[in-house]
């Protein structure tokens, strides 16, 4: 893929014209990994969790869900308050930079698979000036909408050494990761993100 086609990949018309095409039951491209394969890191870190088990009816706010089956998937085990496109649950169009519809502490657990990647393009060891702004504007974004003890899980392609310094340049978050592997040759990485704890 080329620089220039990568980069369309963080246009929202660009994307926008992809989904058009699903007819909502069945997605056209399910970014990454599919729920069956993040079923185990969704488990351990959402759906097993005190406080965010479907019972729970913690606030979930899918970052950038596309037509993505997750939202239908966590719907059906329960969790009816996620902000994403899903009859039955609420969804909200907005720019994850600027989310001015969700209140500041309202959300428990914030999701992206796809939304932060795309925004990443060019060189992996010194991203432009445009990527590094547009990540910061859209973690800041998250951070402001957590609650503090709200989790941010982040589903990734991208190789963590390169991720680390573009997902915590001003040391808001405490980060964990594992590797998302299924014993094929392409490693995926799941974070748990959660706000830092004041000193």
């Amino acid at each position: 893929m080329t620089i220039k086609e990568d980069q369309q990949l963080s246009n929202s018309e660009y994307l926008d014209s992809r989904y058009v095409a699903s007819n909502g039951d069945d997605p056209i491209h399910e970014w990454f990994r599919s729920f069956e394969h993040l079923q185990p890191f969704l488990g351990k870190n959402l759906l097993e969790q005190p406080g965010r088990a479907a019972q729970d009816n913690p606030k979930v706010l899918h970052l950038g869900s596309g037509d993505s089956v997750v939202p239908a998937e966590l719907a059906g085990r329960g969790y009816k308050d996620q902000l994403c496109d899903i009859a039955g649950i609420e969804w909200k169009r907005v720019d994850v930079r600027d989310m001015p519809t969700v209140s500041t502490g309202s959300i428990d657990v914030a999701f992206d698979k796809g939304t932060l990647d795309a925004m990443i393009y060019g060189s992996p060891w010194s991203p432009p000036d445009e990527v590094k702004e547009n990540t910061s504007r859209y973690l800041k974004e998250v951070h402001r909408a957590l609650k503090d003890d709200g989790v941010f899980l982040y589903i990734t392609f991208r190789q963590p050494h390169f991720m680390k310094l573009l997902l915590n340049p001003d040391n808001i978050w405490n980060m964990e990761m594992e590797v998302l592997g299924d014993g094929g040759t392409f490693d995926y990485y799941g974070y748990v993100i959660r706000k830092s704890k004041p000193q």
